[in-house]
């Protein structure tokens, strides 16, 4: 955050944010001990908090206690066909060279992109695990951890196999920390549920035969941008979606299951107009 964003955050921001306030409006909010919980976040719509992103990610894991599983997303965007890079585009005469040049992706090495604070350091927890998608890793962290973050296929990269479809079997709830719907991943797996989905080639570097390669896949087209926010919209018209404030962050937490049933039946009859 630069000095001049932080200084309009603490001119906004009534009372001080600790690590025991953020506590208590968590469980206002209806985290529990023992939750698988998946978390998107924004550090600077929270306020300014005493500690920062460091606290959050503490008060967090107090929340859902020893028996809860805290899990985020740790997607590293830029490892991918920089030929579709448009913030910023690239020359076009730099594409090859970046296909062989690139580093491949290592789950203790490449940062996150456009993830946030809270998630690079919830990510660098020695106790964290890193799924090994090259493009839309998860970190996790908790008992359930291992079987959230293991055997991460590259494609479809937010099916049932991913680490997205296994919180959906282990009942999780998602919560909106700061963010919008724009920003909720699990309904990348409505999405990949859904036979109407547009397919499209991806590219990403990995490492293949302990060698380092550029890899093309096929996979879904997703898109959060389309429809995202009016789907997020529509089912808290259903009232399976608690509202609430954690600091100044507007917060919005559901069932996953609830929500991807809901999103994958939207996007039938919306997105795809199926009968």
């Amino acid at each position: 955050m630069k000095l001049l964003d932080e200084q309009k955050v603490i001119e906004l921001t009534k009372t001080m944010n600790t690590i025991d306030s953020i506590y208590k409006d968590l469980l206002k909010l209806g985290v529990r001990k023992g939750d698988v919980l998946l978390v998107h976040s924004s550090l600077s719509n929270i306020g300014w908090v005493c500690g920062g992103a460091q606290s959050v990610v503490m008060a967090l894991l107090q929340a859902i206690g020893e028996d809860g599983t805290l899990v985020m997303p740790a997607h590293s965007g830029d490892n991918s066909d920089p030929a579709e890079w448009g913030n910023p585009p690239v020359p076009k005469e730099w594409i090859e060279q970046i296909y062989e040049s690139i580093p491949a992706f290592d789950v203790h090495l490449t940062p996150t992109r456009g993830m946030g604070k809270i998630v690079e350091v919830f990510r660098t927890l020695p106790e964290s695990i890193r799924s090994n998608h090259p493009q839309v890793s998860f970190c996790a962290s908790g008992k359930y951890a291992k079987e959230i973050t293991n055997d991460h296929q590259l494609t479809p990269q937010f099916g049932m196999n991913s680490p997205l479809g296994k919180m959906y079997e282990l009942n999780a709830k998602v919560l909106l920390l700061g963010v919008g719907y724009d920003s909720c991943t699990s309904f990348h797996l409505a999405e990949a549920l859904n036979d109407n989905m547009p397919k499209k080639r991806m590219g990403a570097a990995i490492v293949e035969d302990n060698k380092r390669t550029w890899k093309w896949f096929e996979d879904f087209a997703y898109d959060s941008n389309e429809d995202f926010e009016q789907i997020g919209k529509t089912f808290e018209d259903t009232g399976n979606v608690i509202v609430g404030k954690i600091g100044n962050g507007e917060c919005r937490m559901f069932d996953m299951r609830t929500g991807v049933d809901f999103a994958q039946n939207w996007l039938a009859k919306n997105r795809f107009n199926q009968a």
